[in-house]
Parts: structure tokens; sequence; C-alpha cells
């Protein structure tokens, strides 16, 4: 169950949250699309990953110590070492999603 919030206070958080939202919208500027910078941020984080992994089965290769990752991931990691690719690839690969 929930408890019951007069109209007045709903319509002063609703009038609460569009101030909000007005107030960061005219931060992020006229014109400037969120849903762009978010894409954006996701590509970047997407490559670095890629040159992470990379350095990961470089790492290895060369008899560095691999760090601590769950068993699998260092399985993933030997596979991907094996096979000479990054992790991504691997997942990629054989249809793996992050929560496998």
């Amino acid at each position: 169950m929930y408890a019951p919030i007069s109209a007045e206070k709903q319509a002063a958080r609703q009038a609460a949250l569009e101030a909000e939202v007005a107030a960061l919208e005219s931060k992020l500027g006229a014109g400037v699309d969120a849903d762009a910078i978010v894409k954006k941020h996701i590509k970047l984080l997407h490559k670095y990953n890629e040159a992470k992994d990379a350095t990961q089965v470089y790492s290895h290769r060369k008899g560095a110590q691999p760090s601590i990752l769950p068993p699998k991931d260092a399985h993933v990691l030997q596979l991907a070492t094996l096979k000479e690719t990054t992790i991504r690839q691997i997942h990629e690969d054989w249809d793996l999603r992050d929560a496998d």
C-alpha cells in the first residue's frame, strides 16, 4: 500500500520537477540533443573497453600476471588469448550478453 498524497502536494511536486527539468535543459543548452550525447558516450565506452580488452590479451600473451577476474571472465579471456582476439569479439561471436 502507499500513503495517499494530497492533490496540492502532487501539484507542488510536479511543479518542482518541471522546474528542475527546465533548469537542466537550460544548463545543457538550446538545441542540444541529450540522446546524442548519451550515444556518443556509449560509443566512447565501447572503444575504451575494446582497447582495455586488447591490452589484456597482449599482457596475457606476454606472460604478465593476469588480473583477478571472475571465473567466467577468466575463461573468456583465455579463449580470446588463444584466438588472438578481444573479449568483446568473443562475446559477439558466441552471442553472450553482459549478464551471461
